[in-house]
């Protein structure tokens, strides 16, 4: 995106190299910290971290990202957690470079804020697990994984399953639909613009491909320029390119612009 590559250029310099990464690991010392602690000691800590919006708009703005830094209780999952938030935050540095993947994450960040000062609930972490696992496993859909440490599983059925797992949810509680909507929110932006130019290429082509096979018939033409109207039936000798938009443009009007 334009406006992305230029905000890039002037502020690239601010991104945190592999914040993903910074993440996990802050998440890991909140751990250390919690297990030297009882459950009664932990709270405070975790009520100065947490995602409250009326103490945030009483400008603790901190709580804007410490929710983040919360790690899950169970030690095996925390690990777990840690690691393969490390995985996918090297994975998208790699794809998007740092200040991409620092926009993305701070940008859901702040939506899901938006949306607990809207609605009244308290942050998770998982929307942060959740939006980074979309955005990896749509640009390395093959990329695998192994479940349980033994059974190699591409990332895209774990996304697939992910996103039916949420979809139960909204059937059986149907205010779901306003977290995950806050919660991948930075993910519809991202990637959404892209379905959707996809979508209307792909119904582009079959058009073209109905319009050959009626044209193998004798039925109708196959090429129609997109700025004159002519065809290949009205013209033999026109010759027609495809556009990066799916537009078919003639060689005469190529010339002419």
């Amino acid at each position: 995106m334009p406006l992305i590559d230029r905000l890039e250029s002037r502020l690239g310099r601010f991104a945190i190299p592999g914040i993903l990464q910074a993440i996990a690991i802050l998440q890991l010392f909140t751990l250390g910290i919690f297990m030297f602690l009882s459950p009664e000691a932990r709270q405070p800590y975790v009520e100065f971290l947490a995602l409250k919006p009326d103490l945030l708009m009483q400008g603790q703005v901190w709580r804007l990202f410490t929710y983040n830094f919360i790690p899950n209780t169970n030690l095996f999952f925390a690990l777990i957690g840690a690691m393969f938030m490390m995985w996918i935050g090297r994975g998208l540095d790699e794809a998007w470079g740092a200040f991409k993947v620092n926009l993305y994450v701070i940008g859901g960040m702040i939506f899901q804020a938006i949306g607990a000062v809207i609605f009244g609930y308290e942050g998770t972490t998982t929307w942060l697990y959740l939006a980074s696992l979309f955005a990896f496993a749509t640009i390395f859909p093959n990329e695998e994984i192994l479940l349980f440490f033994i059974l190699p599983v591409k990332i895209k059925w774990v996304a697939f399953f992910t996103a039916a797992m949420l979809a139960i949810s909204v059937i059986s509680a149907p205010i779901q639909i306003i977290l995950i909507f806050f919660g991948l929110l930075n993910y519809g932006i991202a990637f959404g613009p892209d379905f959707v130019r996809s979508r209307l290429h792909s119904a582009k082509t079959a058009n073209r491909r109905a319009r050959f096979e009626e044209a193998q018939s004798g039925a109708a033409f196959f090429h129609q320029c997109k700025v004159c109207g002519k065809t290949d039936v009205d013209d033999r000798t026109l010759n027609f390119r495809v556009t990066d938009d799916g537009d078919e443009i003639c060689s005469s009007c190529r010339k002419l612009g």
